[in-house]
């Protein structure tokens, strides 16, 4: 009922208007007002008249509504002294502007300042009493223009109330200029035309508390809130802003009750105790913070000098008092009700200020360059608050204390806040010292500045708490949300293989460059290990130095067969095939360095060509010298002399050059369609980069292989056949087994080299060609090495021949 009557009452001061009969030309009317409402306020004539609404009381009493009679007026009690002395500022600042001869000359201010009890209802009578006055009846001219009781208001302190009162006065484009008013919302142009302040928004409040919260690392924070716009915008603000600017979370959000409610008060209280978070944010009315302190034993045990129960040991006996939370906290000299620090009336001061440099302006306009319709002025005896307005949102002047006053496109102040810290003294008072600001400067954005150093910590170690849900994750790890908590609550997770973090609270780990790999520690990226057959380890130095002692013993096996070439055991099945073949050998050793050493683009194409021409080299020369053993036994019948002439020294070379050069184009064509490249392979080893020549085509491969291959099983077939023929060194027998040997590494070579990784099969490789260029050589030359240095009397042609030794 209360709402109603308060909301009724706004058609009570409506004026009555009607027309006069007079005999004049001018037509006139009176408007006659219907009602006056019972105010507590201060008045003082003046030329222009300047409206302010201040909380002088805290209470209201409310009379009885019988609904039989009208009701009476509220009353207020309960002293404001804070609220008087902002009356009082507004008081002093219209003094000084009177007396000051620069500002507004020849011009007298006054003021009609009302008390609105802390209440909408009474607020909402004195903002009407102060657009409408409290004359009986007031004659207006034929327009009903007029100069109005007064030309602007400042108020309010309440944003709630402020919302209301400028809700309605924007219709009439009465200038409210508040010093108290921080709700966002009043920003909105389209609302609140006429609405300015000289406090900054919420929207900057809060980003000046994401500033600090930033600056001391607190990520983890609860907000406790009035029950009213101020609170309810400003946590609506800080949820929306605090995790993109700040990186932060709320741990939980409570609402002060707005009537002293000791069982809600303790409920807040043991959810700030509970809590891990050593941060408190407070969006809240001094009277309902005042309420909560009441609840909070640190704050009341250090000011009253006093403990709750169950008291330390000792404290009775020593004669000390128990707190009983009765205690009168206005009866206590505490930095909380301190009156020194005048920032709210210095809101004021500049509020009316404002308002007066606008007066100036408007009153300084010349004739016909006017901002008004056909560039007219503003005239002092009729002048209209929209057209202050106009002024008002130019206004831009700088205070006696250095501050510059002007107001943005949403009729907002140049924002800042000074930084306070409270400070506890031993004796038991507090003290609330500046220890730094928060500002915003154009075009950069909000400014923090602190001054550490004079920061008072109520903690032994004298140092800024620790407020963090959970620990930054250390480099090498990454941030895993908890299911269902804020994101504040995190899990560090290990980074995995072949990823970092080299940050503190990543989200994700990022993966390194294709040829680095993750430190032990996953917080920094380091070059992958290189693995190739290397000449430096183990066993590539085994394998070089076999394959350098297989070329030194053919260099040596032609040596004794150069020397003794002249012998029957040379020359026997054509000398310079064997040469031939010692070469081939030899070069069958030399190409198996290729494959060792870090693989380049000229070793990866030559090594496998090389090996294919040296090898088909090597078993065409075998395979010619088994044909020839045939041949000549062949011609030892009668009837088949003339099969020698296909098997003479020239039809021997051309069969071995035209074998030799199948291969040879077999690896020509390899190399032009896909020649072999160099490849780094990460697959094998993750944290490894594998060189190796990829062999580009696994056919061509394949063909060069088997191309070998099928030279060496017809020389094995061919050499098999000639075994049992009549003769005491018989080198079909030799080739037969040097071609198993050869056969047998082969075979075995293929599945060992395609599940080989890396080096592995490289290795495996080399080891085939060593392998089966030493069997060659062994069986091939060993025997006739043997007699040539040790059987010298079996190095004749009776003894080859079979017929025994020669004397």
């Amino acid at each position: 009922m209360r709402t109603f009557l308060d909301t009724s009452l706004l058609s009570l001061m409506l004026f009555s208007c009607f027309n006069s009969d007079v005999s004049s030309s001018l037509y006139s009317s009176s408007c006659q007002l219907q009602k006056q409402f019972d105010l507590n306020g201060m008045n003082k004539p003046g030329d222009v008249i300047l409206g302010g609404i201040f909380k002088l009381h805290f209470f209201p009493v409310y009379p009885d509504l019988s609904f039989t009679s009208e009701p009476q007026q509220p009353s207020c009690y309960g002293f404001s002294v804070v609220g008087f002395r902002l009356a009082q500022t507004m008081t002093f600042a219209i003094d000084e502007i009177n007396r000051n001869s620069n500002l507004l000359p020849n011009v007298t201010l006054g003021y009609s300042l009302y008390d609105n009890c802390v209440q909408l209802g009474i607020s909402f009578r004195a903002a009407l009493t102060l657009v409408s006055g409290q004359e009986e009846q007031v004659t207006l001219e034929e327009n009903c223009v007029g100069t109005p009781p007064v030309l602007g208001i400042v108020g309010e302190s309440s944003s709630t109330r402020t919302i209301a009162i400028s809700t309605v006065l924007s219709s009439y484009r009465v200038p409210l200029v508040s010093y108290f008013a921080t709700c966002s919302c009043l920003s909105d142009r389209q609302k609140f035309p006429s609405f300015f302040r000289t406090i900054p928004s919420d929207a900057f409040q809060v980003n000046a508390m994401i500033q600090i919260l930033k600056h001391f690392g607190w990520t983890w924070a609860g907000l406790i809130i009035s029950d009213n716009d101020y609170g309810v915008h400003a946590a609506r603000s800080l949820h929306s802003d605090l995790g993109p600017a700040g990186g932060g979370c709320l741990a939980y959000t409570e609402i002060l009750p707005r009537v002293y409610n000791p069982d809600e008060l303790k409920r807040i209280v043991d959810v700030m105790r509970k809590s891990t978070a050593r941060v408190v944010i407070l969006f809240a009315h001094e009277s309902h913070v005042i309420n909560l302190m009441k609840e909070v034993n640190q704050f009341w045990e250090h000011t009253f000098q006093c403990r709750f129960a169950p008291p330390p040991a000792g404290w009775v006996e020593a004669g000390r008092e128990l707190c009983t939370g009765q205690e009168v906290i206005e009866n206590v000299e505490t930095e909380f009700l301190d009156v020194s620090n005048l920032r709210p009336e210095y809101n004021v001061y500049k509020a009316v200020y404002a308002l007066a440099y606008a007066l100036d302006d408007m009153l300084q306009c010349e004739p016909g360059r006017g901002p008004f319709s056909n560039n007219t002025c503003a005239h002092l005896q009729r002048l209209e608050p929209w057209q202050l307005m106009h002024y008002l949102e130019k206004v831009n002047f700088t205070t006696t204390f250095g501050d510059r006053v002007s107001f943005d496109e949403n009729g907002d102040a140049l924002p800042v806040y000074d930084i306070m810290n409270w400070v506890w003294l031993p004796d038991g008072r507090t003290k609330v010292q500046r220890v730094g600001e928060v500002k915003r400067l154009a075009f950069k954005g909000e400014e923090l500045t602190l001054d550490e150093g004079k920061i008072f910590w109520n903690f032994e170690s004298k140092q800024p708490p620790q407020s963090v849900c959970s620990e930054s994750c250390p480099p090498g790890t990454r941030m895993a949300r908890k299911k269902g908590e804020p994101e504040c609550c995190f899990d560090c997770v290990p980074c995995s293989e072949g990823k970092i973090s080299n940050t503190t609270d990543s989200m994700e780990c990022t993966s390194c460059p294709e040829d680095f790999w993750s430190s032990p520690q996953r917080d920094h990226c380091v070059p992958k290990k290189t693995e190739f057959l290397s000449y430096h380890e183990p066993l590539g130095i085994c394998l070089t130095t076999t394959s350098l002692l297989g070329t030194f013993i053919c260099v040596v096996v032609l040596g004794i067969f150069i020397h003794h070439h002249r012998t029957p055991i040379v020359r026997a099945n054509n000398s310079e095939l064997s040469f031939l073949l010692l070469v081939s050998l030899k070069l069958c050793f030399l190409c198996s360095l290729l494959f060792i050493g870090r693989p380049r683009l000229w070793t990866c194409q030559i090594r496998h060509a090389a090996f294919g021409v040296s090898f088909v080299l090597c078993v065409s020369c075998i395979l010619v010298k088994t044909m020839v053993v045939l041949a000549v036994f062949r011609a030892s019948k009668p009837g088949v002399e003339s099969s020698l002439k296909w098997f003479g020294a020239v039809q021997q070379r051309g069969t071995v050059l035209v074998l030799t050069s199948v291969q040879a184009a077999i690896c020509t064509a390899w190399l032009v369609s896909a020649s072999p490249m160099p490849h780094k392979n990460t697959q094998y080893h993750s944290d490894k980069i594998v060189y190796e020549c990829a062999v580009g085509s696994t056919v061509g491969f394949a063909v060069l292989l088997g191309y070998i291959g099928l030279l060496a099983v017809l020389s094995c077939l061919l050499a098999f056949l000639a075994r049992n023929l009549p003769d005491s060194f018989n080198e079909a027998k030799l080739i037969t087994f040097s071609m198993l040997i050869f056969c047998a590494v082969w075979v075995a070579f293929v599945p060992a080299y395609v599940s080989s990784p890396g080096k592995y099969a490289d290795a495996v490789e080399v080891f085939a060609i060593l392998a089966s260029s030493f069997g060659l050589l062994t069986a091939l030359f060993g025997p006739k090495c043997y007699i040539i240095l040790l059987r010298p009397e079996r190095n004749t042609k009776k003894a080859i021949m079979g017929r025994g030794t020669d004397t």
